[in-house]
């Protein structure tokens, strides 16, 4: 199996481990009412600050939650001119570099600048992502071989699932050729069997919204038909839509599927089928019928005949000629067969300028991607309450594409946005207050989505340089990290005077952290009164301990010192 090396792997490897955990604060929230200083409590978080950084603030209450992680990082192209620095050379990457690679990282080409920077990423990432969960990464050919091995070595080449092609549509003429496509690579975490990825059929909404107008005008159903036939021959769907040109009388779009014997080598069952009007049996297939009898008999339902406006004739899941000299047919409706498995080339024309400039005036952002290329994306698995992190978000189109699949489906899908530059507010985050709200003339032009969302900018780190505690980032925030670090859950219990030094039980276990600001805390026989609820075991948290081992040993309490012994994670 091929590795990856390049100059400075051996520093980063481990690196994610090494990032220092710092808090977020809450900036405001955002509802369709406007800004609010409180948080809006959505599960949609828009986060301003180096990706590294955030990620690694997200671990106490996302590890391994996360269903799907879509990024497109730098490409690492060399191009210096765009509002998202697509280029290694970013002075905050070198700087990081700086600090991590150290003068190693002087000799590094611009491919091991990209893979130092994109492993730690990926590590956390990998961290955050549940066991069932899937990860895109959009990138081209400048780093495709590099990514996928990196991807392999962090998700294990086990767990790829493809390598999608996009087509573009638009070609680049940088090269002396018309380059019209980019990549998107395809992992999962774990189980990769479990997977299946579909995609609605093209032009599915222009087909069900005809005949949703129709229906409403109750249009007479030979009419209706004439109008899909214009609207097929007008955008040249394939046969998976034009297959499905009858309608029944409650305006559903169905198609008559063949029940001829398939192989021309072999025969299948001869039985009689009886017109449900005429009484007699319908011809049979020269080489007989697809199904056996059973299974024909379960699809009729000779009780609920339904004459159709053509004069034939629907029979329960079977469609009958006017008379019996036709053979049969079984009906199978679009809305059953609206989608077919993900094909490894999307042809999807490079929007993602005009979907913005539809939001903002021209050249607010360079080349973000479309966001119909994330919504199918996005909806290829089946999860409606699908929690979604991109940490390279750009100008916002992931969670752009979340608020539409939720207004279309009404799902509950959540989005976490990671972005470090200047416009994580003026653009990403603005362009999200648009979309919930509406947007274009009068707001009315693009109907809002709804939703809300909190922003939060990085904070101050948990710990000192000095690796004492830092206080100034609140009690609250350091009960939080402790607990994860305890138990890899979210402390969601509040504290209350009883139990002041209680964070809580998990697992017949009772976790205590002793501690006053201004004060050292002793863990003694007189202060063995904090604990307040009975558990099987207890790890308590305090400045000095003065129990006897044997004792605590006998009464299961585990005594852990502020702050050397919080774990750093």
């Amino acid at each position: 199996m091929p590795t990856l090396h390049w100059i400075g792997k051996e520093k980063v490897v481990s690196h994610h481990q090494d990032v220092p955990y710092k808090i977020l604060n809450h900036t405001y929230g955002f509802t369709e009412k406007g800004e609010q200083k409180t948080e809006t409590k959505s599960g949609n978080k828009i986060i301003k600050g180096d990706n590294l950084l955030a990620l690694k603030a997200l671990l106490p209450e996302y590890e391994g939650k996360i269903k799907c992680i879509y990024i497109d990082p730098p490409y690492n192209t060399g191009k210096e001119s765009w509002v998202y620095n697509d280029n290694v050379n970013h002075p905050k990457i070198k700087k990081w570099l700086g600090e991590v690679v150290g003068k190693d990282g002087e000799d590094l080409t611009r491919h091991d600048k990209w893979l130092c920077m994109m492993y730690p990423r990926l590590k956390l990432l990998h961290k955050l992502l549940a066991e069932d969960g899937v990860i895109f990464v959009s990138i081209d050919e400048n780093e495709v071989h590099n990514l996928r091995l990196m991807l392999n070595d962090i998700f294990g080449s086990n767990n790829f699932i493809e390598q999608l092609v996009w087509n573009k549509r638009v070609p680049k003429n940088d090269k002396g050729i018309g380059n019209i496509h980019e990549y998107v690579l395809l992992y999962s975490k774990e189980n990769l069997k479990s997977h299946r990825f579909t995609q609605l059929k093209e032009g599915l909404d222009s087909v069900f919204d005809l005949v949703s107008k129709h229906k409403r005008k109750k249009t007479k159903i030979l009419e209706v038909k004439s109008d899909l036939q214009k609207l097929f021959k007008k955008n040249g769907y394939d046969r998976g839509i034009t297959l499905y040109n009858n309608l029944d009388a409650n305006y559903d779009l169905f198609g008559k599927i063949n029940l001829s014997w398939p192989n021309g080598q072999t025969n299948g069952p001869r039985f009689d089928i009886f017109h449900p009007i005429t009484k007699k049996p319908c011809n049979v297939p020269d080489r007989g019928w697809r199904w056996k009898k059973e299974t024909f008999d379960s699809y009729l339902d000779y009780d609920n005949v339904e004459k159709l406006a053509d004069g034939s004739y629907k029979c329960g899941k079977i469609w009958f000629a006017k008379d019996e000299n036709t053979q049969p047919s079984s009906i199978k409706y679009l809305y059953e067969v609206k989608d077919f498995l993900l094909r490894s080339i999307i042809s999807l024309k490079s929007s993602g300028s005009i979907d913005l400039e539809a939001i903002f005036e021209k050249g607010k952002f360079d080349y973000p991607k479309p966001v119909n290329l994330l919504e199918l994306l996005l909806n290829s698995f089946d999860d409606k309450d699908a929690l979604i992190l991109d940490s390279f978000a750009g100008s916002g189109t992931t969670a752009h594409a979340v608020l539409n699949l939720n207004k279309a489906d009404e799902g509950s899908r959540k989005f976490i946005l990671i972005e470090m530059e200047d416009y994580a507010e003026e653009v990403t985050s603005e362009r999200i207050k648009r979309v919930i709200n509406g947007y274009g003339k009068d707001k009315k032009e693009v109907e809002g989505t709804g939703g809300a969302f909190d922003f939060y900018e990085l904070g101050k780190p948990i710990f000192k340089d000095n690796e004492n505690l830092n206080e100034e980032v609140g009690e609250d925030k350091i009960r939080n990290y402790i607990y994860y670090t305890e138990t890899k859950q979210p402390l969601t219990r509040q504290q209350s005077k009883e139990g002041k030094y209680l964070l809580d039980n998990y697992q017949d276990t009772g976790y205590y952290f002793y501690y006053e600001k201004d004060s050292l805390t002793t863990l003694d026989n007189n202060s063995l009164g904090i604990i307040s609820e009975l558990q099987e075991q207890y790890i308590i948290y305090a400045d000095i301990c003065l129990l006897d081992e044997a004792y605590m040993l006998n009464k299961n309490i585990i005594f852990k010192k502020i702050p050397r012994d919080i774990k750093r994670f």
